[in-house]
């Protein structure tokens, strides 16, 4: 898939916002703790979206009410739901200085398009020596998810199913998509409200 740019300046993807916010101090700490300035930028990635994947629990995987709404909410409970832990990721890498942004999915909720559908949120990160983007999904793997990384070939949680209608949104994203942010500011319990945006267009 060709990947179309939010913003042409990557400098926008290195800043942070209230979402992104790796200018709190845990969030800085953290990645400070994840960066070693011994690896190279391949390793330091593979290193920080490790994390992020295994280290941070799914909230639907643990059956948790909680709602994280901002990287460092995800980093304090330990965990969120996709959209949460892509937050997550983004600060942690753009706090060590490598530009990341947010893209999405649209996925059948119980794998049959008559369910509905319902957004799935990934990063997409810029290695420098390769001069490209490549789209890493910290999710969390479990028993059929099996997302790693791999700066050469796209290994993510969910391959798209166009039988199904499901979607590849091609833009990455410099910041949290506006959909996105209001559907979770009212998104206060997982287990009892409805996470109702199933599109992004």
């Amino acid at each position: 898939m060709e990947y179309i740019l939010e913003n042409n300046n990557i400098e926008e993807y290195l800043n942070y916002d209230k979402y992104i916010d790796f200018d709190n101090e845990i969030i800085r700490k953290k990645a400070l703790e994840l960066y070693d300035s011994s690896y190279d930028e391949i390793e330091n990635i593979k290193n920080i979206y490790n994390y992020v994947r295994d280290e941070i629990s799914h909230s639907g995987d643990i059956d948790s009410e909680i709602v994280t709404k901002t990287a460092s909410d995800v980093l304090i409970y330990r965990e969120g739901i996709c959209v949460a832990k892509s937050l997550l990721l983004a600060a942690l890498l753009r706090c060590v200085k490598i530009p990341a942004g947010l893209c999405y999915q649209r996925l059948t909720k119980e794998d049959t398009p008559k369910s509905g559908y319902v957004i799935h949120g990934l990063n997409a990160v810029f290695i420098s020596n390769k001069n490209k983007w490549v789209r890493l999904d910290a999710r969390g793997n479990k028993l059929n998810i099996n997302a790693e990384f791999s700066p050469d070939i796209e290994k993510i949680a969910f391959p798209i199913r166009h039988e199904y209608n499901e979607i590849d949104y091609p833009v990455i994203y410099a910041k949290q998509h506006t959909l996105v942010i209001e559907a979770m500011e009212k998104y206060n319990n997982r287990k009892k409200d409805i996470w109702d945006i199933e599109s992004i267009n």
